[in-house]
């Protein structure tokens, strides 16, 4: 009898077996990944949907280590069960990635809780996780929506930029770009000559304001073979080296009146002279420049001519500031990390609201240029996980405090108006009408509040006039 007996499972754990079976049925029944730990973090269930994302078998999942399963960037020094264990709280829509079997980087979403006994005790661990590569994707197509040429924006004034790039780029008119140091000139530039016919053809850029004038001579138009000592070779020019493409000249406005005189002739004649040279040579560069510089004004003083302000006015397109633009902010936070995650290789999942909202407060003298250098800091310090206030530079938290902190002392009503006047137009660099909108009050009912308050009226209106 006893040997009959022992043929079959007893009573208790056959229970035990139907129980898991049981249990594992529901679990399939579940969209999201799920999996439970013992307290050791091994692995003693492992859903359906788990081995689906992961592409690891239930079979060879169960008791491995949780770190040995998923391999996420998390696992080493921040893993989510280990905490929940440890402090028996949950956690809640975590941003991790994972590696699957075929060594591919998946992004998900994951969610665990610590799992107790029918008398209460801790037993292990519970973890969902979302497979977020869908929505991961949809982030791409609605990000590329909002790209164009790699100049990314929502705004308003970015996208009027993306509906006349276009047609700006099937001509070969000469282009002047306008715009504060870091706004993305260039990126315009390149932006034309890529969508233009020219596209096969180089794209030459130099920088006349970093070159004094012998320097730039040589550089723009070349020279010849002993045209001066040490000149033991020809060297062709960026005219030369643009020819069927596009030469960019950036900081125009800070070439000489002598440079400016021999830029003018090339832009009439389309010809050139390398130094030491006897004959002309022919240019078919188009040409684009750019400048940080009112054009206008140094015309004005009588120091840029004014013959060669209006060959390379033809068509000017105005690049804003960053300040005037900041729903752009999120977008080109967003791009700067998944550049930053492709480069260095990192694993930063995102930017938490409180950093965000810092940067959104945010002066941005240097514009975007100064942005990207923000989350090239962060990157230093946040080797993984989401970017928080303290990986920015000291100066960036420095402002945040300042502006967020603007009625220290004894204050009363009329002072407190004052500061928060004086804050708002500093934000604002001065543009009443930005200000007013910020304060939700008429422009003309902050010009009244300004003269009451005998603050300082900036130059700016708001409606471009001084």
């Amino acid at each position: 009898m006893s040997n009959r007996h022992s043929q079959f499972p007893s009573s208790n754990s056959h229970k035990t077996f139907q129980l898991s079976r049981h249990r594992d049925s529901i679990l399939d029944s579940i969209n999201e990944g799920v999996f439970t730990v013992d307290l050791n973090r091994r692995v003693t269930s492992f859903n359906r949907a788990a081995e689906e994302i992961t592409g690891i078998s239930r079979k060879d999942a169960i008791g491995q280590r949780c770190s040995e399963v998923f391999r996420a960037n998390i696992c080493q020094d921040a893993c989510v069960m280990k905490t929940v264990l440890q402090n028996g709280k949950s956690a809640v829509n975590a941003s991790v990635f994972v590696v699957n079997a075929w060594g591919e980087s998946i992004p998900i979403r994951v969610s665990a809780a610590v799992l107790h006994d029918v008398e209460g005790k801790v037993i292990g661990g519970v973890e969902t996780f979302q497979d977020c590569r869908q929505l991961e994707e949809l982030r791409k197509k609605l990000s590329k929506q909002h790209s164009f040429a790699d100049i990314i924006g929502k705004s308003e004034a970015i996208q009027r930029l993306f509906n006349i790039l276009p047609q700006i780029s099937n001509s070969d008119s000469t282009v002047l770009i306008h715009g504060a140091s870091g706004t993305g000139k260039e990126l315009v530039a390149r932006a034309i000559h890529t969508l233009s016919p020219r596209k096969p053809n180089p794209f030459v850029a130099v920088n006349c304001g970093a070159l004094p004038d012998t320097l730039l001579e040589s550089e723009l138009f070349g020279y010849k073979k002993g045209a001066f000592t040490g000149a033991d070779r020809d060297k062709p020019g960026r005219f030369f080296m643009a020819q069927g493409g596009t030469l960019f000249l950036d900081e125009i406005g800070d070439i000489s009146p002598a440079m400016q005189v021999r830029l003018l002739r090339v832009l009439q004649e389309k010809t050139f002279e390398p130094l030491g040279a006897v004959n002309s040579e022919q240019t078919d560069a188009r040409i684009i420049t750019a400048t940080n510089k009112d054009l206008r004004a140094l015309v004005r003083k009588g120091l840029f001519r004014e013959d060669l302000y209006y060959r390379i006015h033809v068509i000017q397109i105005d690049v804003p500031p960053l300040n005037d633009r900041r729903e752009d902010i999120p977008l080109l936070v967003d791009h700067f990390i998944s550049s930053y995650n492709m480069i260095q290789d990192g694993q930063i999942t995102g930017i938490s609201k409180d950093a965000l909202s810092i940067l959104m407060q945010h002066d941005f003298p240097g514009n975007v240029r100064e942005l990207q250098n923000i989350i090239e800091h962060a990157f230093v310090l946040c080797s993984q996980g989401r970017i928080e206030p303290h990986h920015f530079p000291p100066d960036v938290l420095q402002q945040q405090s300042d502006v967020s902190q603007p009625f220290e002392g004894n204050m009363n009503l009329k002072k407190m108006e004052r500061s928060i006047i004086q804050a708002a137009l500093q934000k604002h660099r001065g543009n009443r009408a930005l200000a007013a909108k910020e304060l939700g009050v008429n422009p003309s009912t902050l010009f009244r509040k300004l003269q009451k308050q005998n603050i300082n009226i900036p130059n700016t209106d708001g409606r471009g006039r001084r």
